[in-house]
């Protein structure tokens, strides 16, 4: 039982003691009501010691009078009360006045914290000491906001400062908050580059207009983003706090902007809407006049997200099937993304249209032209590889930016700009070189060299690298201050040569630095074990004892000495807490130590990683099996053989890990976790891996419509292996340039190089792209040939949904002729009838596409496809259904009153807004969908009487949104010649009606 649920049972059980059996009478008694006053200006508080005013001490009676009107608070060793909301409203408003209020404050100063909080700030305020807002912190500001709160509902309290303004001064405050932070630290140097980053985003001499290039000349194309790159722990990020910070703090110079770091885990740079979303919210904060209509704009966006979450989701399941992968799959991708970059430039072009307004009413008249917007993303570098969607659609969110607000100017920290074909200009560049000499010093300085000659020698030896510099000083602090101690550790350091070197002559300053540092270890037995850990990703007492203790030369023999030297190793200042009980290396530790060449592959080291593995390997759960494959990659075994210990969960553990690992193993994990492939790591993986790799980028490619682009990628490292994934898109990419003879020769080729591979799945799938190529062709024969083959090929495998994907396709293949493929529809019926539950659950693409293919020839159809995968949840499923029912109900108008039942049943009453008007159809089927009742809902409309087959049909069509169905391709027209209207019998109705 946590600390919280503790808690609980005691105040239950307390409750239950104390109450005498009788319900207590409503009204409040005196003795309670002074009790509830003495404490309603306490965050919280110890009722043994709540004092009341006059009292000469306190006599614990608070914890019979406040039991039922408190929650608990806090942890298990520092647990106290708190009232609860309703209760403190109703005990500040009975206060009688300001001096009763001071008065019961001043009588808990001996229980208030020592740092400060809302009582510190109430006492000042009714002292008439209000403090000053532009001096207090963030926590600060809050706890005044609070106190202000509180005070409000004193009766007869005066001279507060305005709520909504002091709430506005928070929000500006937490907005610059992460940046602050950043920069708590002097900051050195880069003086040209913050010249630079302000000459990009205001050029000087006039030339801000529209299309000025930074030195005043103009240009008729957009202005091209800057990507600000460099090695990690150079300062690209606190680079940018800087530049932001001085242009917020300098009010001549001060322009609107928009910060956005991907590392926040409520950003995702797979997800191009989320930072409209919070660019639109920081935008909000420095404009309050347009802070409503930006934040429905960020709401906007994040339902929209939400929508386009799901339409990913639906194209990775097609994916995951041969079947579908080769029919529906790559034609849904490049819809996918094409409807996802649509609808973001959309929501851009409008947050554009709004900062325009917003700064129009506030920059004065003797102003010609808008201020600059510098919109700055930060660890970027996840989505800038080859052929990466994002990249594309970031691209095109710029570009619509500056459409609508040419004073638009995009900040990228990341990689060095990466070749991508949606690129229309040149990126400018910032590279984050070493700092020079003076700022090397100063950054010295900074962290505790007090000496400057000491600071002068170690910064000519270590040279201006920011991360060398800092553990120069740690390592210079924890020396000594005697000379002879500080010129041992420089003459220790190699000497500086040519810069062609400069990046090795970093890694090993960084390695001795981080090893004097690991030297000054005081205990000796954690000393041994300090630098043979760096190879742990967790350090627990039981991994302590059983991996890393012997290879160290160290007997543990109990639990008990493990968890004690345990205690001792988890003090050192190079180690974080990763959850009780165990630690980790600072990441910029073991990124440096594990880079260093040869420094982890001592002998010493990779004892303790086989250790692990066999540690890892006697365990069961996904992260101990992500643990076992790290560390099988980082003792170069072979990818194929660790490939056969994955298991499908272990990627979310491995995130990250390539960087630790030999080019070799790198591919391994690349290609099973995506992102971002480093040439020399595409060069060093095996052919598989690479394969997979290359696969993935064009992919890429052919979801955003570059044919070309992936033609030329798929021209290496040739030939392929016979199972390879790059057969198929071979003959896709031939396809997409209009090369379908060529493209069908390939398809052919590869057939059959995988039946003689016995590369049945991979068969499978080129002749289901065969038979799609050989239908555009217009040779229906052909295609009806290879999908009755490929059908044979998964009944074979044992795959009974790549048969029924099969079967599908073959279905869909005379879907638009008389009569359809009525022994294809039968038997898709049969197997989605015959299939269990489960099985089907799994696969909810495949599913909802049969049954929107065959429902108007299988009665119940639509009814066990909702009933066990349900609808899409996206906004292109709304807005199918809802129009099918607008349709219906205009036609039928006497079936309004039935529809609308059964739309305000599934969306309840929160479906009207304040003003009591009807939402629309689609906003009703949104609440609805929140509240998810939109299945039932479904079922329900299955049973109206609607002779016209439209409402069914519409069911259908949202069934099968986003995957080609064809219930989707009679949507718009209403139900074709072989509908069953209600009256043959539309499938059983939902358990509501029965």
């Amino acid at each position: 039982m946590d600390a919280a649920a503790a808690r609980e049972v005691f105040v239950t059980r307390l409750r239950a003691e104390l109450h005498t059996g009788e319900e207590r009478p409503p009204e409040v008694s005196g003795a309670r009501r002074a009790y509830r006053e003495a404490a309603c200006l306490l965050s919280r508080f110890d009722p043994q010691r709540l004092r009341l005013p006059g009292a000469a001490a306190a006599t614990g009676d608070a914890v019979l009078e406040l039991v039922d009107d408190c929650t608990t608070l806090g942890t298990q060793d520092r647990a106290g009360w708190s009232l609860k909301s309703e209760v403190r409203e109703a005990a500040l408003r009975g206060l009688a006045g300001p001096g009763a209020a001071r008065r019961a404050l001043e009588c808990q100063l001996g229980q208030l914290p020592p740092e400060p909080g809302p009582e510190r700030f109430c006492l000042d305020y009714l002292a008439g000491r209000p403090p000053t807002t532009d001096r207090l912190t963030t926590d600060e500001l809050a706890d005044a906001l609070q106190a202000v709160l509180w005070l409000s509902r004193v009766p007869g309290v005066t001279g507060l400062p305005d709520t909504a303004e002091l709430q506005l001064t928070l929000e500006r405050a937490r907005l610059l908050e992460p940046l602050e932070r950043l920069v708590r630290s002097p900051f050195q140097g880069r003086a040209r580059e913050l010249a630079e980053l302000r000459e990009y985003v205001d050029p000087s001499g006039g030339a801000a207009a529209a299309g000025a290039e930074p030195d005043g000349r103009r240009h008729p194309g957009p202005v091209p983003p800057l990507v600000v790159h460099g090695p990690g722990g150079m300062g690209k990020t606190t680079l940018l706090a800087k530049f932001v910070l001085d242009s917020v703090h300098d009010p001549a110079g001060c322009f609107p902007f928009a910060y956005i770091d991907f590392e926040r885990p409520t950003l995702s740079i797979q997800e191009p809407l989320t930072l409209i979303a919070e660019a639109a919210r920081q935008l909000g904060i420095q404009f309050p006049a347009h802070r409503t209509e930006l934040d429905a704009l960020a709401h906007e966006c994040q339902e929209a997200a939400r929508s386009q979450r799901e339409g990913q989701e639906r194209v990775s399941q097609l994916h995951e099937l041969a079947t579908t992968r080769a029919v529906l799959g790559r034609r849904s991708s490049q819809e996918f993304q094409s409807l996802a970059a649509g609808r973001e430039t959309e929501l851009i072009r409008r947050l554009a249209g709004v900062l325009r307004r917003a700064v129009a009413d506030r920059k004065g008249r003797e102003q010609s032209e808008d201020p600059p917007f510098a919109l700055v993303v930060d660890s970027f570098e996840e989505a800038q590889y080859r052929g990466s969607p994002v990249v594309g659609r970031m691209v095109a969110i710029y570009l619509s930016f500056q459409s609508v607000y040419p004073r638009m100017r995009l900040i990228v920290s990341g990689r060095a700009p990466v070749e991508h074909p949606a690129k229309t200009v040149e990126p400018l560049d910032i590279e984050l070189g070493e700092l020079d000499p003076e700022a090397a010093v100063g950054l010295l300085a900074s962290c505790g060299v007090e000496d400057p000659a000491v600071a002068r020698a170690l910064a000519d030896r270590v040279g201006g690298h920011p991360l060398s510099l800092k553990l120069a000083a740690r390592a210079a602090t924890l020396a000594g201050t005697g000379a002879e101690r500080t010129c041992e550790l420089i003459s220790s350091l190699p000497e500086r040569r040519h810069q062609v070197f400069r990046r090795v002559d970093q890694l090993l300053v960084q390695g001795i630095l981080y090893d004097r540092i690991l030297s000054h270890i005081g205990d000796a037995e954690v000393r041994r074990l300090a630098h043979p850990g760096l190879v742990l990703r967790v350090i627990t007492p039981e991994i302590l004892q059983e991996v890393l203790a012997e290879p160290c030369g160290l007997r543990v023999a109990t639990p008990e000495a493990a968890r004690a030297l345990f205690a001792e190793f988890s003090r050192l200042d190079l180690v974080e807490p990763a959850r009780p009980d165990a630690v980790r290396y600072r990441g910029d530790v073991r990124a440096i130590m594990l880079r260093l060449p040869g420094g982890d592959r001592t002998e010493v080291m990779r004892a303790v990683e086989r250790r692990a593995v066999e540690h890892y390997a006697a365990r069961d759960g996904l992260e101990a099996r992500a643990e076992e494959i790290y560390h099988r990659l980082r003792l170069d075994e072979n990818p194929r053989s660790v490939e056969e210990r994955w298991l499908p969960g272990v990627e979310r553990f491995l995130a990250g890990a390539q960087q630790e690992m030999t080019p070799r193993a790198a591919g391994l994990l690349t290609a099973r976790l995506g992102g971002g492939t480093p040439d020399q790591v595409a060069a060093g993986a095996d052919q598989e891996d690479w394969e997979r790799i290359a696969a993935r980028e064009v992919e890429d490619l052919l979801a955003q419509g570059y044919a070309q682009a992936a033609f030329e990628r798929l021209g290496r490292r040739r030939p392929w292996t016979p199972c390879s994934p790059l057969h198929a898109l071979f003959a896709e990419a031939l396809s997409r340039l209009g090369r379908l003879a060529e493209a069908r020769e390939a398809a052919a080729d590869a057939i059959d190089v995988t039946e003689h591979a016995g590369c049945g799945e991979r068969r499978l799938e080129l002749l289901l792209l065969s038979a799609r190529l050989a239908e555009e062709a217009g040779d229906l024969a052909g295609a009806g040939r290879a999908l009755r083959v490929a059908e044979d090929v998964a009944v074979g495998l044992g795959q009974d949904l790549e048969a029924m994907g099969a079967l599908l396709a073959r279905a869909r293949l005379t879907a638009g002729a008389d009569g359809g493929d009525l022994e294809a529809d039968a038997q898709l019926a049969e197997r989605l009838r015959r299939l269990p539950d489960a099985v089907l659950a799994d696969r909810p693409v495949l599913v909802r596409a049969v049954a929107s293919q065959i429902y108007d020839r299988a009665p119940g159809a639509l009814d066990h496809a909702l009933e066990v995968v349900g609808l899409p949840a996206d906004d292109e499923t709304l807005d199918t259904l809802g129009a099918a029912m607008r349709r219906a109900t205009g036609r039928q108008p006497a079936l309004l009153g039935r529809v609308m039942e059964i739309l305000d049943e599934a969306a309840g009453p929160s479906r009207q807004p304040a003003g009591g008007a009807p939402t629309g159809i689609t906003g009703i089927l949104r609440l609805a969908r929140d509240r998810g009742t939109l299945d039932a809902l479904a079922r329900r409309l299955l049973a109206v009487p609607d002779r016209s087959g439209e409402i069914v049909a519409g069911v259908a069509a949202a069934m099968g949104a986003g995957t080609g169905a064809r219930a989707a391709d009679h949507a718009a027209s209403g139900p074709g010649p072989h509908r069953r209207t209600h009256e043959e019998g539309s499938g059983p109705a939902g358990p509501e009606d029965r």
